[in-house]
């Protein structure tokens, strides 16, 4: 039994670490944008430069690919909150946009209604990464399927630190399913109960389940939280769809209300942090 735990743990613990964060990145950006209202920005920016901290840090320890990781992945939670989200924010209020109602409830809230207006932002660097060398799965299948992937073969090898990597990937992830499920919820293309969002939502959920399934053959922390974080996201997209139709309470964009719960999160993720770090250091010391 213990055996068999062991050939999955780096996959399941890796999966877990990059679901509980995706909902400590909404407690970290509710927690500032209702306690903090005449501070929040500050507050955004601190964040953002807590995640350009984990990233240098991630950089010099390149050398050790699994931390370089595991910090490239808090990089780009912390960026993505603190100064991506709340640049939003910024413009929503600034332009006095005002939320999408529906039942008298807020269904979409003003900032994710501007960050919309990025999708022809993300279709632009998302060519960047298609036609490029790339490792990532999804950018390899269109290359093969379009049969230019000889084409974008280089002479030499572009070098980027794990950490930067591990970063980027996340960022383009995030943004890709955030403008996703924009689109899909908007009433003038979809709608939340519409077919395309319940394909959308269960695509995610069999997509999610067909890569855990690969994630949990994984053997080695640092490529387990990089296959991880793509993993999670797309689950957590089922998640987001059926929180909008209200099939549980999201406690983590209510803090407050739900402290006890918010923090239990917290905790199970500083503890399956440090277990990352002290299993990272035990296998490189039985490697050394």
């Amino acid at each position: 039994m213990l055996k068999s735990f062991n050939k999955v743990k780096y996959g399941v613990f890796s999966f877990i670490i990059v679901l509980l964060f995706m909902s400590v990145g909404h407690i970290i950006m509710s927690i500032i944008d209702k306690n903090f209202e005449l501070g929040k920005f500050i507050g955004a920016g601190i964040v953002g430069f807590l995640g350009l901290f984990f990233l240098v840090v991630g950089v010099f320890k390149n050398d050790n690919s699994s931390i370089a990781a595991l910090f490239g992945f808090l990089a780009g939670v912390f960026i993505w909150t603190g100064w991506v989200e709340f640049s939003f924010v910024w413009i929503a209020e600034k332009l006095n946009v005002q939320p999408l109602i529906e039942n008298g409830e807020i269904a979409t809230r003003p900032e994710y209604l501007v960050m919309m207006s990025s999708v022809g932002l993300l279709a632009a660097i998302l060519l960047l990464f298609l036609f490029q060398q790339t490792r990532c799965q999804f950018f390899n299948w269109f290359q093969k399927i379009f049969r230019f992937k000889n084409q974008v073969k280089l002479a030499t090898k572009n070098y980027r630190p794990m950490a930067v990597n591990v970063f980027i990937e996340t960022i383009m992830i995030l943004w890709f399913f955030y403008i996703l499920l924009l689109f899909v919820y908007d009433d003038d293309i979809a709608g939340d109960k519409h077919p395309i969002t319940i394909f959308v939502a269960f695509g995610s959920l069999f997509w999610s389940l067909y890569l855990g399934l690969q994630l949990i053959k994984i053997q080695k922390f640092d490529y387990a939280i990089r296959y991880a974080i793509p993993t999670a996201i797309i689950f957590w997209n089922f998640i987001e769809v059926i929180g909008r139709w209200d099939f549980f309470t999201e406690i983590w964009v209510h803090p407050k209300e739900y402290w006890i719960q918010n923090s239990i999160i917290m905790l199970l993720l500083i503890g399956f942090i440090v277990y990352y770090i002290v299993e990272t250091a035990r296998n490189k010391k039985n490697i050394s």
